[in-house]
């Protein structure tokens, strides 16, 4: 059984925490296009992650998108892709930079 540790934020946004139990390594840079797609899918954007399959964004290239990237690359509707960038993306990519800068 698969289980998803999710916490709800004041600002609307939806942590959810990365382990191997929910099929993903801990890491972004080393998931698979599929891992990126349920990790949205698990983060409540359903709708949004089948785009990123259509886009082949895998871990690496995920961890490498600009908020640019995020908010015209994709051609999401703005609002779902602000929040992705902002909650999802950039949170991602700050906290692969802290733990990989030894």
């Amino acid at each position: 059984m698969l289980s998803v540790d999710m916490e709800n934020k004041e600002n609307g946004s939806v942590g959810v925490k990365n382990s191997m139990e929910n099929g993903r390594p801990p890491d972004p840079a080393d998931w698979a296009v599929i891992d990126v797609v349920n990790y949205f899918r698990t983060a409540g954007f359903e709708e949004q992650a089948s785009v990123f399959q259509e886009q082949e964004i895998d871990g690496k290239s995920l961890l490498l998108m600009t908020r640019n990237d995020v908010l015209t690359g994709l051609q999401l509707k703005l609002g779902p892709a602000l929040k992705i960038y902002e909650y999802h993306v950039k949170p991602l990519q700050t906290k692969h930079l802290k733990n990989n800068s030894s």
